[in-house]
């Protein structure tokens, strides 16, 4: 297998500020010998914490309240872009809700879904939207700079700090990634890998220039799991399995910039790649 290999460039502050939580360490006790007056030895047990270097790395540990039950899928279906289909029909969304950054003139809203079976994982995400554009073609190209939707996720929760994100632009050109939070360097996936997974979606390839009315977009893919078990650990989906993961919505680059998330991401700024904010998927 080919592999790419991608070496982030950007300063730290603006992509990934976060501190990688995922194996804290301990409380520690430690065994202290006080004399007080009258000569009598006593023993006594001080607790100091080592922990977390503040109560903000202590919250960001917390287990984050958003939960999605993923419904395995019980027959193949075609991927077409179609939000309305019936097997869809059949599914509860989640709502990407939490604003990142600057909040937009215009609110897009933005809902996804997500099915398995045995071999792939299903998602779809249908956005209602304005100030549209999607020029980056190029796979592994800046497609979050376009009007995009990502799933970030980890499919090993031992391993919290290494995750997947796919992202694909409205046009429907993926950039995928293996990473280890925090790493400079990580794996991009090979056009042969985007060859295995099916994507749909209903605008144009290019749409240049950008659409200023409002308009309702939808993007569909089939995942498969063997895809990601060549880049990582992936404890494979079946009932009362959970993995973590992050639905977004963002245009960086658009006349109406925003950042949107499903599990609330409490940073400062924006930054997507915050594992340690991953919300819940609960296998069915």
């Amino acid at each position: 297998m080919k592999t790419l290999l991608y070496r982030e460039t950007e300063a730290p502050s603006s992509r990934k500020q976060s501190h990688d939580q995922s194996h804290p360490k301990p409380f520690i006790v430690n065994p202290v010998i006080i004399k007080p007056r009258g000569g009598i030895m006593k023993a006594v047990f001080v607790l100091t914490l080592f922990a977390f270097s503040s109560f903000a790395g202590m919250a960001q540990l917390m287990p984050n309240d958003s939960v999605y039950r993923v419904q395995r899928l019980k027959k193949p279906i075609v991927i077409d872009g179609n939000w309305n289909k019936a097997v869809w029909q059949k599914i509860s969304p989640v709502d990407l809700t939490h604003f990142m950054g600057p909040i937009p003139p215009f609110r897009p809203t933005a809902q996804a879904k997500m099915m398995y079976d045995d071999d792939y994982v299903y998602v779809i995400f249908q956005v209602h939207d304005k100030y549209v554009r999607s020029i980056v073609e190029k796979q592994n190209g800046p497609v979050s700079t376009d009007a995009c939707v990502e799933f970030f996720f980890s499919p090993d929760t031992a391993l919290r700090a290494k995750y997947f994100n796919l992202e694909i632009n409205a046009g429907g050109t993926p950039l995928m990634a293996y990473h280890l939070h925090k790493q400079r360097e990580y794996p991009l996936f090979t056009p042969e890998d985007f060859s295995t997974i099916t994507i749909a979606h209903s605008l144009p390839s290019k749409v240049d220039p950008q659409i200023t009315e409002p308009i309702t977009w939808t993007l569909e893919y089939r995942l498969p799991l063997a895809l990601l078990e060549k880049y990582g650990s992936v404890v494979r989906p079946k009932k009362g399995i959970t993995w973590r993961g992050n639905f977004y919505k963002i245009a960086s680059k658009s006349t109406n910039p925003h950042w949107i998330t499903w599990a609330k991401i409490d940073l400062p700024t924006p930054t997507f790649h915050s594992p340690q904010f991953f919300g819940t998927l609960l296998f069915q």
